[in-house]
This record gives C-alpha cells, structure tokens and sequence, in this order.
C-alpha cells in the first residue's frame, strides 16, 4: 500500500515538474493575447506553448484560418518574473513574426482588454480543448468537474479530522483548537516561501518543500510546548476542564497569529496550476491541475503514514494499548504523560500539513480561518466515528463531497448550515458515526 501511494506521489510530482517549463497563469494571458492581435472571427488552432528565446518568455506557435485562408503566425510574450516572483503576471513585451509591439500598445491590451471577462471568454483553448478529450453528458461532466474540486479539501479535511480522532482517541476528551494550528502551518509556509523568493530562489519545488518541512515543524513544535504546559496537568480531571483551556488556547493562538499577521493578509502566487482537460461536453471542459492532483496526493500519503504508523510501529502499539485500557498500559511500562505529548505533537503536526495544503492549493490562509476549518473538521471526525482515525479520514472525504454537491446545486452561502445539519442528522441516526457504534455508548467527554 505504501509503495502505491509513493508511486502515486512520484507521478504527480513528475507531472508538476513537466509544467515548470512555461507557468500555466502567464500561457493563458499570452493565449489570451492572439485573438486581439487578428481579425474577427478567425479560427485558430495553437501548439502547445514553451519557453521562449529569452528570460520570462513563453513562445506560442499557431494556425489562423480566415476566409482568405490559413497562415502560421508566433507569438513571444515576456512577462516581469517568473514561478513565486512578484509581478510574474505582469506582461512587459509582446513580439510576433512581424516584429516587437511598442510598450504603450502592450500596457492598454493588458490593462484594457486582458483584465476583462471579454479575453477569458474569447481563450482560443477553451473549444479546442472541449473537442480533444472524451465527451460526456453535461450533468456528469459537471459532476465529475465538482468532485476532482472537491478533493484537495477532502485531504484537508481528513487530515484535520484525524488530529481531532488521534486525542479522543487516546484520552477520550475532545480538544479544540486544531484550525488554529492550521492556520498557524499555512502562515509558516507562507513566511518560508516568501524568505525563499527573497533569497533569490524563484522555481516553486524549492520553496514548496522548504514550507512544508517548516510549517509541519511549527506545528508539532508549537503542540508539543502547549500539550506539556496546558494540556497535560489536566488530564487526571474529569470535568470539562480540558475543553474550557483548549477554548482559550485557542483564542490565544489565534490573536497571537493576528499580531505575527498584521493587518493585510499573505498571499503565495499560484504555480503549477496548467488546466489538464479530462473530460467534457460541446462547450464544457473538465479540468484538473497538477497541484490539485499533488495536494490530494500528498494528503493520501500523509493518512496512509498515519495508519501504517499506528499499525505497525511501537509508538501506534502504545497508542493503541493506551486507548483501550490505561491502566493495563501503565503496568506495562508506558507513561502516559510522555504518549499524551507525542500524540498531541502529532495531531497539530497533521493540522499545520493541512494548513500548508491550503497554502499550495488556495494561495494562503487568514488567521481569522481557524475556528471555521477546525470545526468543519470536528464535524468530519464525528461523521467519520469520533475516535477512529481511518473513520476521520473518510468523514473529510464526507464533508467536502457534500460542500461541493451543495456549492454545484444549491445557494452557497447556505453550504456551512447543511454542513452542520449533517452533523446533527448522524447525532440522531447513527450517534457512533461511520465507523463507531451504531448506538449510544457510556462515554466521557
């Protein structure tokens, strides 16, 4: 199993990496760019773009069919940067077979005709890509479209719910906070990524590796320090104590990652973002981009370490041992104090993953996010069986498979409601969620 979800890795990875060579956001613009450079009603038919003769340059060779006929015609499109760098959608130069376009004629097709809904509309790729692929009924194209969306936040999903089902787990108490230390991961990556693009570093697979090793450090850091000084005093007592301190915890990581904010928000630009067409109808593409397919990737792997861990290591012996009966595990050597930290190191290590996720595929996180994801994700962890971790991880998968059937059919800004109408439906039906108890069982809370 492990071997399938590194090779899955591996093949997202290498298909990010064949995009490296043109950025997809600056293709378009300079795709955008020919019909306002030929008549009317002409018909085209483009290759694919490539790297232009000079630096931040993207090279688009194309046919142009009018009634006079079909002539090739190029296009070289330069741009201020280039992968993280500011301004990389910034068009700077035009040249065509005929010659370089002057600066003034280049600042108003992009500030007057580029900028507007009408260039998107007018994409020469748009029906030519719809034709090249399997056509399908338009309700299952657009079904098939909203669950390759809903997959990056099914990874996020899960992954923050497994945080949640790791600690009820073991202590059987219920630990808010896990969305702030998401929000504290993104932050983390997104402060990486941006040291990087200051030291010069400008091609996204450096700096995206360097903010996820950061922001899952963070994370478990910062986790392990609150667990041992907040956490673990309390976890002889049997009240609500343990859920009133991470409520405040809560409140103080999120008005701490405020002030390390500031008042505008941190946004990384997107890469690796080229429009892969699977599917689609006459006039409809269905489209994926690598870094939706790396997130949903990387988020696989993530859960199935997590499972292989607890299955077979010692730390998951011990975790497992500890959860189903304390006692029995503290003769036996295993001091839960020590378990507890770990675990919870762990779980916030897993919610800054989902954090830097959010980063890789939506561009940032606001640090006013935490309470809504973290509680998105509780919803999942109690859909999936409070407690089972493999049962947190198909609840994520749950909750972004109803957000998006409900976003493509009904009124958006009702999604969180029927999110928290499902929670309550399975409170009812089925208390111990997919993979708990069907009944009501004793428990402490």
């Amino acid at each position: 199993m492990l071997r399938r979800i590194l090779l899955l890795l591996a093949a997202c990875l290498a298909l990010a990496g064949c995009g490296r060579g043109v950025d997809a956001e600056q293709a378009r613009i300079c795709r955008q760019a020919i019909p306002a450079l030929n008549a009317d009603g002409a018909n085209f038919r483009l290759s694919e773009p490539r790297p232009g003769p000079g630096r931040n340059e993207v090279l688009i060779q194309y046919e142009v069919g009018t009634p006079r006929g079909t002539r090739r015609r190029t296009i070289t499109c330069r741009f201020a940067g280039t992968g993280f760098a500011a301004g990389k959608a910034r068009l700077v130069g035009i040249t065509t077979e005929r010659g370089a376009l002057s600066d003034a004629s280049v600042y108003f097709l992009q500030r007057f005709y580029l900028e507007t809904p009408e260039a998107a509309a007018s994409d020469p790729e748009r029906r030519a890509g719809a034709a090249r692929v399997l056509q399908l009924p338009s309700p299952l194209a657009y079904g098939l479209q909203q669950a390759l969306a809903a997959l990056p936040m099914a990874a996020i999903y899960g992954l923050l719910a497994a945080s949640y089902a790791l600690i009820f787990g073991l202590v059987r108490r219920i630990m808010l906070g896990f969305g702030e230390f998401a929000v504290l991961g993104g932050m983390a990556a997104t402060l990486t990524i941006a040291l990087s693009v200051a030291g010069g570093v400008v091609t996204p697979l450096p700096g995206l590796l360097s903010g996820l090793v950061v922001a899952v450090m963070a994370g478990a850091l910062h986790g392990l320090v609150a667990g041992r000084l907040a956490v673990v005093p309390l976890l002889r007592l049997k009240g609500q104590q343990i859920v009133i301190v991470t409520v405040g915890l809560s409140i103080a990581l999120a008005e701490y990652l405020r002030l390390a904010q500031g008042e505008s928000g941190r946004w990384v630009p997107p890469v690796w973002n080229a429009t892969l067409g699977i599917a689609g109808t006459r006039d409809f593409l269905v489209t994926v981009t690598p870094m939706s397919l790396l997130v949903t990737a990387t988020g696989a792997l993530a859960a199935g370490l997590l499972i292989i861990l607890l299955a077979r290591t010692h730390f998951g012996r011990a975790w497992r041992a500890y959860a189903d009966d304390p006692v029995a595990a503290a003769l036996f050597g295993i001091d839960g104090r020590v378990l507890f930290s770990l675990t919870f190191a762990l779980a916030t290590g897993l919610a800054a993953l989902a954090g830097f996720l959010m980063v890789a595929q939506y561009g940032g996180v606001g640090f006013s996010g935490g309470l809504a994801l973290g509680l998105k994700a509780l919803v999942a962890a109690v859909v999936g069986g409070i407690g089972s971790v493999a049962g947190a991880l198909a609840g994520g998968l749950v909750i972004a498979a109803v957000e998006a059937a409900w976003s493509a059919a009904l009124p958006i800004e009702l999604r969180d409601i029927a999110v928290y109408c499902l929670l309550v439906l399975f409170l009812v039906l089925r208390p111990g969620g997919l993979f708990g108890e069907r009944h009501l069982v004793p428990r402490e809370i």
